[in-house]
C-alpha cells in the first residue's frame, strides 16, 4: 500500500468520525408513546387489560408505568382479597413473592423506594372493575399499592383516586383467591405473574 493510500484511507476514515458525530448532534430523540396506556396483567386464569386513565390522574400512572417497565409488580401477590367487594396487590417491598424482602405477614405496610403521590380525585364512580389507588389515613400516600372492585363500591367515590377500569379479562379478577370475609387475608394468595405497558 503507498503513502498516498494510507492517507486516503485515513482521511476517510476521519471524515467518517466526523459525520458520525454530526449525525449523533442531530438525531431525532425517540418518539414518546402515543396512544392511550394499558396496563397487562397476566394472572395464572388469563390477562386482566387494565385502561389507565392519565387524563383524570396523570400521577397515579406515571408512577405506574414507571414500577411496571422496572418489572416491580412481577410476583407481587394480591394479599388482601375480599369477596364482593375487591382485590388488592400492589405491594412491591413485602408483597413481591421472588424478592428477599418477601414477607407475607408485612404485605400491605410497604411500597417502592419512591416518594408517594397526592390524592387525585375525580367524580369517576367506583363500578365493577374500576382500578384504585390504595393508601394508609392520609390521602396523600399513594405509593404502589392498588386495588381491583369486583362490584359497585360507590362508597369509594372521592375517597380513593381513580386511574385505571378493567376493560377486558374482569372473569380472570374474579377467579383471584379469596381471602377472610372481614380482614381480606389471604394465606396462600394468587399473585400478578408478570405485568407490561401497552399503548393502544
Amino acid at each position: 500500500m503507498t503513502l498516498i493510500t494510507r492517507r486516503r484511507g485515513a482521511l476517510l476514515g476521519l471524515a467518517s468520525l466526523i459525520l458520525a458525530g454530526l449525525f449523533g448532534l442531530f438525531a431525532v430523540p425517540a418518539q414518546a408513546e402515543t396512544g392511550t396506556p394499558h396496563l397487562i396483567l397476566t394472572l395464572k386464569d388469563g390477562d386482566v387489560d387494565i385502561q389507565l386513565m392519565p387524563e383524570i390522574a396523570p400521577l397515579h400512572v406515571e408512577r405506574v408505568i414507571k414500577l411496571t417497565n422496572d418489572g416491580a409488580y412481577n410476583g407481587v401477590v394480591f394479599h388482601r382479597v375480599i369477596e364482593g367487594f375487591m382485590a388488592q396487590t400492589g405491594d412491591v417491598k413485602f408483597g413481591k413473592s421472588d424478592a428477599a424482602t418477601f414477607d407475607l405477614s408485612m404485605a400491605g405496610m410497604g411500597g417502592s423506594d419512591m416518594p408517594d403521590v397526592k390524592a387525585e380525585f375525580s367524580p369517576t364512580h367506583y363500578d365493577r372493575g374500576i382500578v384504585g389507588a390504595a393508601r394508609s389515613n392520609d390521602p396523600d400516600t399513594f405509593n404502589s399499592q392498588f386495588f381491583i372492585t369486583f362490584a359497585d363500591a360507590g362508597f369509594l367515590d372521592g375517597q380513593y383516586t381513580v386511574f385505571g377500569k378493567v376493560v377486558s379479562g374482569m372473569e380472570f379478577v374474579d377467579a383471584i383467591k379469596k381471602g377472610d370475609p372481614q380482614s381480606g387475608a389471604v394465606p396462600d394468595p394468587d399473585k400478578i405473574i408478570a405485568a407490561k405497558i401497552v399503548y393502544k
